[in-house]
């Protein structure tokens, strides 16, 4: 039923954004720009004697726009922290540049997207940022965090931030004319990502955040050419382990992107973990009131230690 399933969505919501905003422990810049920094939480719960705690990178949500920043997770990382973890909480930067900036508008002409709402993200300064962060990663958590162990990494992130754990994880794999492209895989346990945008093709065909991805592109006259760029379900096989967690109450991003991500995996000869929970929409995922918040923590731990 329609008005219930949004009643639901609204109700979950609701509970996800009550959470005080939690302050990190420390904060760095991969960069220049305001939104090229990287929040630091320290572990705070208990630790398995003897080793060093495992880091958590965490990329927010939101659609890629501008809006929304990293601060709505901030009770997410604070809840991974108090589980033992060390966490950083990356931000990048989102939506149309302003015109200080110098910055183009996408092809729709204006900084509203289809929904009337503001543009996602901005090309190519999205992917710029999260691959300098995670270029820059290993130096900075040496210093805000050396207690933690950075081999024993795991990338996660929600909705359009899972859509970019998975992109960070498959830098490697990119078209060899990309400026992102890696020589290696990067070190990394694994990558946990949560109702993410995952199969750009499938979540336009379902309007998902009002054609974020397509805007995230430069609009529909770019789509086609930067998705291989771009896309994670083109970007297959990684050789990293990675686990989908997905709600099948969700109408944000419905569960047919997941799957269909796990199913370009397996024809490309990788196995992709997908864990449904039954009665969970878009934000009980990164809520620490809700009950899949800590099955979220769980199959983060199952690749970090």
């Amino acid at each position: 039923m329609p008005d219930d399933a949004a009643a639901r969505a609204a109700a979950e919501e609701e509970s996800a954004f009550s959470h005080p905003a939690v302050d990190p422990d420390s904060t760095a810049a991969y960069g220049d720009h305001p939104d090229q920094v990287i929040d630091f939480y320290a572990p705070r719960g208990e630790r398995v004697p003897g080793e060093a705690p495992p880091l958590v990178v965490v990329l927010h949500g939101g659609a890629w726009r501008a809006p929304y920043d990293r601060r709505h997770i901030t009770p997410f990382a604070d809840f991974l922290a108090r589980r033992g973890f060390a966490v950083a909480n990356v931000e990048y930067r989102r939506g149309p540049a302003s015109p200080a900036e110098g910055a183009s508008i996408p092809a729709q002409g204006s900084a509203v997207g289809a929904t009337g709402g503001p543009l996602a993200g901005r090309w190519p300064d999205t992917f710029d940022d999260v691959a300098a962060a995670l270029d820059a990663l290993p130096a900075l958590v040496r210093e805000a965090l050396p207690q933690a162990d950075p081999r024993r990494t795991v990338i996660t992130g929600h909705s359009a931030g899972g859509h970019l754990a998975l992109w960070a994880a498959a830098r490697h794999v990119l078209p060899k004319d990309a400026p992102w492209r890696t020589g290696a895989p990067a070190a990394l346990r694994g990558v946990v990502a949560l109702a993410p945008i995952a199969d750009f093709t499938v979540a336009e065909k379902l309007a998902v955040c009002g054609g974020a991805a397509a805007q995230l592109l430069g609009g529909e006259t770019k789509f086609a050419e930067r998705l291989p760029y771009a896309d994670p379900s083109l970007l297959l096989p990684t050789g990293i382990a990675t686990t989908l967690v997905q709600g099948r109450a969700d109408i944000e991003v419905p569960q047919a992107v997941a799957e269909s991500y796990a199913d370009a995996a397996a024809k490309s000869g990788e196995v992709v973990g997908l864990t449904l929970l039954e009665d969970v929409g878009h934000f009980p995922l990164i809520d620490p009131a809700a009950d899949a918040c800590a099955v979220v923590a769980e199959e983060i731990a199952q690749l970090a230690w």
